[in-house]
């Protein structure tokens, strides 16, 4: 279902509309996806829009993960767009705004109708959460003036589990409903790390959305259990962080993950599998969670536009199935292994799960 060309082809300037790509239909999980530009695309919930099967994250050009040359950031989102990428996620937690200014900067090269693009509110730094309906609400307004767009095509509350759940309920998601009815924002979700979040926000309103991250990857797959609930829902379900934060590739980690000392080793062990036969495991990671139909998207972040050249290239490969048995097993003893995340109430610990 993967094609082997790299290229932009747009016939029309909608990058959703059904009249640029071909329609496929998975009979084993019965799930209709189709291709943009080389890319396969899957539909959000019940929105309508049609993401590409990897997104682009924009956490990187934030300089989340140091060492950013805003040349080279700006080179990889035009090397992910070219490759038939169509949405891109961005907050202004990401360096403090510097991921949207950026953004911002790229597409003032880049006509709208190229990509679909959403960011996050109620996060602004590491331990600075606002939730409030005026917040929010100004937040949205100002992520609209750094990347010098008109509207969102989704809007997320950022890290919810580090808030009164509460409050996002009362407050945050009815603001966002009420800049959706005057256009500033096209659809509504969630984000956040403890998967309890998701269904407790569910239970008392509704979103089209929820992202998720760390928890649908090589090291852990306890997202699973939580899709027949959100698909119950109508839920478009976006994976994040497919690389588990770097646990999963050759990259030293940054100053700020909070992996336990047992799962940096183990993860360490199956990086070193991989080495050893001429793998870089990074390419088995996002093989790995594209294949699952039930997330539309899996977002993947990097500055390097070699390394987003390197993505484009690896979601066309066969996943190794021999290979990702060795490293599931190698993994087995830390398998759904995470860290606390947010507020007691709202986290949890160690085994990520329903």
């Amino acid at each position: 279902m993967f094609r082997g060309f790299i290229f932009s082809f747009q016939v029309h300037p909608d990058p959703t509309s059904p009249l640029h790509r071909a329609h496929f239909f998975d009979l084993a999980s019965g799930t209709v996806s189709c291709e943009i530009g080389g890319m396969q695309t899957r539909p959000l919930g019940k929105t309508g829009l049609n993401l590409s099967v990897v997104s682009y994250g924009a956490a990187s050009i934030g300089n989340e993960y140091g060492n950013l040359d805003e040349a080279q950031g700006i080179r990889s989102l035009h090397v992910a767009l070219d490759g038939g990428v169509n949405f891109i996620d961005t907050s202004p937690y990401y360096g403090r705004t510097l991921s949207e200014k950026v953004l911002g900067k790229a597409f003032k090269e880049i006509r709208r109708d190229r990509f679909l693009l959403g960011t996050k509110c109620g996060r602004y730094d590491v331990d600075k959460f606002d939730f409030s309906a005026e917040r929010v609400t100004r937040s949205v307004d100002e992520s609209l003036q750094r990347m010098g767009v008109d509207y969102l095509d989704i809007i997320q509350c950022h890290d919810i589990e580090f808030g009164n759940l509460d409050q996002v309920v009362e407050e945050a998601l009815p603001a966002l409903h009420k800049l959706q009815k005057q256009g500033k924002v096209r659809f509504v979700g969630v984000t956040g790390f403890p998967l309890k979040i998701f269904k407790y926000i569910l239970d008392r309103t509704e979103l089209d959305c929820v992202l998720s991250y760390c928890h649908y990857s090589l090291n852990n797959t306890s997202l699973l259990a939580l899709i027949p609930y959100l698909k119950s829902k109508g839920i478009g379900i976006m994976n994040a962080s497919p690389f588990s934060e770097r646990l999963l590739t050759r990259q030293p980690l940054p100053s700020w993950h909070h992996a336990p000392p047992v799962l940096r080793e183990y993860c360490r062990k199956a990086v070193e599998h991989c080495e050893r036969q001429g793998v870089d495991i990074a390419s088995l990671a996002i093989r790995f969670c594209v294949e699952n139909p039930d997330f539309t998207t899996t977002v993947a972040g990097t500055a390097n536009s070699i390394n987003m050249a390197n993505i484009l290239k690896w979601i066309e490969q066969p996943l190794d199935r021999e290979l990702l048995a060795e490293v599931q097993r190698i993994l087995e003893p830390v398998k759904n292994v995470l860290w606390p995340v947010g507020r007691p109430e709202n986290s949890e610990n160690q085994e990520a799960g329903l």
